[in-house]
């Protein structure tokens, strides 16, 4: 990845927020790294380096800026809607393969040599896939180090250290610090909603319109698994280590979210799919930008500046709920699945939370695993009467009566689920989005329009037009826009590569 270092080092000098987390910016003079927006002072043009990843400023013996903390600036937009190998591998790294299956096993998902991948990260990242998962770790350890009790042995091997004496080096190295001294900074700030739990911001780009994400989860709520109330939207979480639940509130600047893990080796796939959930990695200004080009949808860009693309924690969830959609209203496709809902786990009514009953994290965590199965279903991790959405094994294996559909669409149900259980279709973030497109299309009852559901929502394809979609036709109705599926086809390529965000403002409108 190239990067022109005039234009870099005018948008430091500007302090523009906006390039936070596309690169990053190594000061040779103090041996530091920084955001772009970093309120400290321009250093000299002689004594500037950028960078595209944090990963490759660490490798270059720099350390983390303790002031504008670039670790916790918001991910590049190009990584989270390329969809090329980099793209993928990236997405992958955020979701924790690295540190469950290693780098062979990341080469294994994407059909690349071990060799092959790392020459292609280097070539566009600066790093290879060790060192942006160690980068990775890093973040995970301060966050843990920071919002909880842990001791910091327990830290390490949570954070995907294999020793602590890695761990004690590379947070030495990336924060230039030790890490009881991290923790000493931080005492008497107890984390806020009791033992157990971790609180921290998710950054983002501004504006986000946070009133049109909620409204969007808020109409598809499922009960039992989400729920929107007060400015909060809470759901339960299927992470690879166990089951989770998460609150999260958009506020000024920053989405607040807090987790409570089953496991604390979830926290950083936790954080990845909440960040993707909300498209919190998105760059606001060029989407509006584009579609403010078009005078049919300028003044509703100009009404709700910053709508984001909602995205999805669990790609099997969003499939099967494109899939129940088809041909009926929302509403009906709610009902539909809640009732599927109740036959893969039944939920339980409420009862006093053991979490904040516990007085310590390890302690917490273990009363948590006991209310949980192997699915993750059952109670959240919070206890308060949600969790996970059902696997892909769960619902292949559910009698006819739990689906509450045609016969014809619940064996497109069966078949989908039987194909993403046993891998023939990747919906994890790494995907390849035309080859899970092309695999879709090839089992029975799903189409177009389907596919390119799943495609926009579970895969993050911000390309993806629906223009057969009834909401679609009548959104294009209201603004002045063609209704006809051609024309409104041949219309929407001035959108490119923006129309999944065009597709939303549509649902608005109509």
């Amino acid at each position: 990845m190239e990067l022109d270092f005039e234009r870099c080092y005018r948008a430091v000098d500007s302090r523009d927020q906006r390039f936070d987390g596309w690169f990053y910016t190594g000061v040779t003079s103090t041996g530091i790294y920084c955001r772009p927006s970093c309120p400290a002072m321009t250093p000299k043009r002689q004594n500037v380096r950028f960078f595209p990843s944090a990963a490759a400023a660490q490798g270059a013996g720099l350390r983390a800026c303790r002031r504008c903390r670039p670790d916790a600036a918001p991910g590049s937009p190009q990584w989270d809607v390329r969809a090329d190998v980099v793209g993928r591998a990236v997405r992958l790294i955020a979701d924790g393969v690295v540190d469950r299956d290693g780098v062979p096993g990341l080469a294994t998902r994407l059909g690349y040599t071990e060799r092959h991948l790392h020459r292609m990260l280097r070539a566009e990242l600066g790093a290879g896939p060790l060192a942006l998962a160690r980068a990775q770790r890093a973040q995970t350890a301060r966050t843990l180090i920071e919002t909880t009790g842990l001791g910091m042995a327990e830290i390490a091997f949570a954070a995907g250290f294999g020793s602590v004496r890695q761990f004690n080096d590379t947070v030495r190295e990336v924060y230039g610090t030790a890490p009881s001294e991290l923790r000493t900074a931080r005492r008497g700030r107890p984390a806020p909603g009791g033992a157990g739990t971790i609180t921290l911001r998710l950054a983002y780009r501004p504006p986000l319109h946070a009133a049109a994400l909620l409204d969007f989860l808020a109409v598809r709520a499922l009960p039992g698994v989400e729920e929107v109330r007060d400015g909060t939207y809470r759901r339960g979480l299927r992470l690879p280590h166990g089951a989770a639940e998460v609150a999260l509130t958009p506020a000024d600047g920053h989405v607040s979210a807090t987790l409570r893990l089953a496991d604390m080796r979830d926290l950083s796939p936790a954080v990845a799919r909440c960040r993707r959930l909300l498209d919190l990695d998105a760059d606001p200004q060029a989407v509006d930008e584009t579609l403010a080009a078009d005078p049919a949808l300028a003044p509703a860009v100009a009404a709700e500046p910053g709508i984001r693309l909602p995205r999805a924690v669990d790609g099997f969830e969003a499939a099967l709920r494109a899939v129940v959609g088809q041909q009926i209203s929302v509403r009906s496709a709610r009902t539909t699945l809640t009732r599927l809902l109740q036959s893969a786990s039944p939920v339980p009514a409420p009862t006093p939370d053991p979490v904040d009953q516990e007085v310590s994290v390890l302690e917490s965590a273990s009363t948590v695993r006991k209310l949980l199965d192997q699915h993750g279903q059952g109670r959240g991790a919070g206890g308060r009467g949600v969790r996970g959405f059902p696997s892909a094994e769960v619902v292949a294996g559910l009698p006819d009566a739990a689906f509450g559909m045609p016969a014809g669409r619940r064996e497109t149900v069966r078949a989908l689920a039987r194909a993403v259980a046993s891998g023939e279709i990747d919906l994890d973030p790494g995907g390849d989005r035309e080859e899970v497109v092309r695999r879709l299309t090839a089992v029975p009852g799903i189409g177009a329009w389907t596919a390119g559901y799943v495609a926009m929502r579970a895969l993050g394809d911000p390309d993806v037009l629906l223009p057969t979609d009834l909401a679609v036709r009548r959104g294009a109705a209201a603004l002045g826009l063609p209704t006809d599926p051609k024309t409104l086809d041949t219309h929407a390529e001035r959108w490119r590569p923006w129309r999944s965000y065009a597709v939303i403002r549509l649902w608005r409108a109509a």
